[in-house]
């Protein structure tokens, strides 16, 4: 359940534009003081060593800022979903990272401890910017010199042993110290629900040992600090395991150890809703806190809900924690799934190839002009991004982390721009990788409505352990779900939406948009989604000038999508070869096209983990004759694209796409035959002044390929690429 921030009086939305310009000002800033105490230059870098620890620094006061302050412009919307939850007579349990002490500390430290019963100053998030200003932003001076190589390079200037300050890095620094100084404040979310909720009702487990409260009500009410014994932990725990606190929130330093479920031998049972309100970048440790509220003899599990925004630079922390997941998942138990129990999608990792291979699309797309709202100037300015040299656009552009950090600083409305258009891409490039059958989802579980075992073989024996490899044989059975006309008729409510009727097969389709594609050569083609009763198939706009898909009124469509409902048969049946057993031994012997591993049950039971192979390696592998495949499972073998099926007299029969469908090709038929396999069915095109024969789809070719094996069998199969 992701939520989203609402606007509260504090109006953090404002708070957050705010801080975005307030960051930019601040790294423009940081680049006018670097060539001010001669760190850089117009030559360029004089010291790489101060320049690098400048930007280091600032990256990472940026990076812990933002994370502060999204975790606090959440906790509204926590705050009214607690409400909620306490009316109901659920029991909340709040999941965070950091806790603010050690800034705590450091401010308690310049306050007289006569003053601690009324409490002035503010705790936010603001602080970790204020502090890196006043610790971190470079303000020594620099001298240009000259090395015995004759290069350019500065070193620090010092005047009886204490370095001297740059002015005009200081006058910089102390103006930004001013300007952030006057922000409205955002407490930090620890410190927001305890003091909205009170001691009372909040069991806090965290191991601060001091902490700032709120006392009294009304006009009369003051934060006070609080002292907590080193006991505090234990005692919080039992009170909230005991039903005396509705309010449970722990952090990794305060949780180690303990358990927050509804414990049956507890006396508060109640339903755990577990808030995941900063996940942090540690997987295991995120992994691990969530656990606390879900063991075993518990009277109910929780109900996990992670706390989100719609600020996209967010997904920066959430793309960190789902890649570490996955590896998490990978390690331990093999399956990159198990890592985040399903809590993050393989989509929310954005440090994949495929967000690599979109990111460069993307500064492409910037540095042609073709992205609406960020002019290329604006980009760079905005980030500090630098993407063109005197030769155009870099070689060497900036990496996927380097962009989701910048992102943190940027206007709200560019943020929106730039990750929509970034998404937009890296779809695209998922979507392509799955219909071409090498997106890696790792462990996938098949589903069907049965499996049958109808062969197993052993194809090899470990000389040392004695474990086989078995290659089976499964029926699969699998119910046609197609589309009623209702729902084909409910896309009528996209004013871009065309109903279709082929003029050759009389097949129906409803025309809709889809995402465009960008070529290689970085143009835009403009795609068009056809959606069937039983497939939906993404073709250029361009090729549907030349099919014979014609729009039709709702009558003819109706009629035409009837009969093909009319047509489907109630299951499907297919034939699948898995690898079972020991594998690693003969790993590199098997298809490396596809590397995936399926899991499935039997009707009987029977639990199997293997590799899926191609009807043609297992011809390959076992069969010294020729195959004997019927004219059914050929038809479906070729449909499936990853085979060639060579026949004697040297045709063959192969898939081709042909005008933005899947058709069946045979090919090396003599002049002589051409009329004899035109008579058996096949129909010829000529596609570029050359004649090509094609065999029906549908359920009539099974017929026209029976006529063809009885004449020409089977000779041998070979994986795609040729016999």
């Amino acid at each position: 359940d992701i939520q989203k921030p609402r606007k509260t009086k504090m109006n953090p939305g404002h708070l957050r534009i705010i801080a975005s310009s307030r960051l930019a000002i601040i790294h423009n800033n940081l680049t006018a003081a670097l060539e001010a105490a001669n760190i850089t230059g117009d030559s360029g870098t004089l010291n790489r060593q101060a320049k690098s620890a400048a930007r280091s620094a600032f990256e990472s006061a940026k990076q812990r800022f933002f994370g502060h302050l999204l975790t606090s412009m959440k906790t509204p919307t926590l705050i009214a979903s607690i409400d909620a939850d306490l009316a109901a007579g659920h029991a909340a349990v709040i999941q965070i990272v950091s806790t603010g002490e050690a800034l705590m500390e450091r401010r308690l430290s310049e306050i007289p401890t006569d003053e601690w019963n009324d409490i002035r100053c503010d705790i936010t998030p603001r602080e970790y910017v204020l502090d890196y200003l006043a610790h971190s932003f470079p303000v020594q001076l620099y001298e240009p010199f000259t090395d015995s190589e004759g290069n350019l390079s500065s070193r620090p200037v010092t005047r009886d042993g204490q370095p001297v300050e740059c002015s005009e890095a200081v006058r910089r620094r102390d103006a930004l110290i001013e300007k952030l100084a006057s922000l409205p404040p955002v407490p930090g979310a620890l410190d927001q629900i305890v003091q909205r909720f009170g001691t009372d009702l909040v069991a806090e487990v965290t191991g601060r040992s001091r902490r700032i409260v709120r006392k009294g009500e009304g006009h009369s009410a003051r934060l006070v600090v609080e002292n907590r014994s080193g006991a505090a932990n234990l005692t919080e725990t039992q009170a909230f395991m005991d039903d005396e606190k509705r309010i449970l929130i722990f952090s990794d330093a305060g949780g180690t150890g303990r358990s927050y479920h509804a414990d049956l031998g507890a006396k508060n049972q109640r339903l755990r809703v577990h808030y995941l309100l900063e996940p942090g970048w540690k997987a295991d440790a995120a992994i691990q806190g969530l656990g606390r509220t879900n063991r075993t003899n518990q009277a109910q599990p929780p109900l996990f809900r992670p706390v989100a925004t719609d600020v996209k630079a967010e997904k920066r922390f959430l793309s960190t924690i789902a890649r570490r997941l996955d590896t998490l998942g990978a390690i331990t138990r093999g399956q990159r799934q198990t890592g985040g129990q399903g809590l993050f999608r393989p989509e929310d990792n954005l440090e994949s190839p495929y967000a690599r291979d979109a990111l460069r699309q993307l500064y492409r797309r910037i540095y042609r002009g073709d992205l609406a709202g960020v002019s290329l100037g604006a980009f760079e300015d905005a980030t500090g991004l630098s993407l063109t040299d005197d030769n155009g656009l870099k070689d060497d552009l900036p990496p996927i982390t380097t962009f989701l950090n910048r992102l943190l600083a940027l206007t709200i409305n560019m943020q929106a721009v730039l990750f929509s258009a970034f998404e937009e891409l890296l779809d695209q490039r998922i979507e392509g990788a799955i219909a071409a059958g090498v997106y890696d989802l790792g462990l996938e579980t098949l589903r069907a409505e049965s499996f049958r075992v109808t062969d197993a073989r052993v194809i090899y024996t470990h000389p040392g352990s004695g474990a086989e490899t078995q290659l089976l044989t499964i029926a699969e059975k699998r119910r046609n779900t197609p589309l009623s006309l209702v729902d084909a008729l409910d896309w009528l409510d996209d004013p871009k939406a065309r109903l279709l009727v082929n003029g050759r097969s009389g097949r129906a389709a409803v025309q809709v948009p889809a995402t465009s594609l960008m070529l290689d050569d970085g143009t835009i083609e403009p795609r068009l989604r056809l959606i069937r009763p039983l497939d939906v198939s993404t073709v250029p706009a361009r090729i549907m000038e030349d099919t014979h898909w014609l729009e039709a009124d709702r009558a003819a469509f109706s009629a035409a999508w009837t009969g093909e409902l009319a047509e489907v048969p109630e299951f499907s049946e297919a034939t699948l070869h898995i690898v079972a057993g020991l594998l690693l031994p003969i790993w590199k012997q098997l298809p490396q096209d596809e590397t995936r591993v399926y899991r499935l049950q039997t009707d009987d039971g029977q639990r199997i983990i293997g590799r899926r192979v191609s009807p043609a390696w297992v011809a390959t592998t076992l069969a010294a004759d020729a195959p004997k495949l019927s004219a059914a499972q050929v038809h479906a073998l070729v449909l499936e694209g990853k085979t060639v099926v060579c026949l004697s007299e040297g045709m063959e029969l192969h898939r081709s796409r042909v005008m933005g469908a899947n058709r069946i090709e045979l090919s090396g038929f003599s002049e002589a035959a051409k009329d004899r396999l035109k008579a058996d069915g096949f129909f010829s095109e000529i596609i570029s002044w050359k004649l090509r024969l094609f065999c029906p789809t549908d359920a009539d070719g099974v017929a026209i390929l029976d006529r063809l094996l009885a004449r020409c069998p089977v000779a041998r199969l070979h994986d795609r690429g040729g016999c």
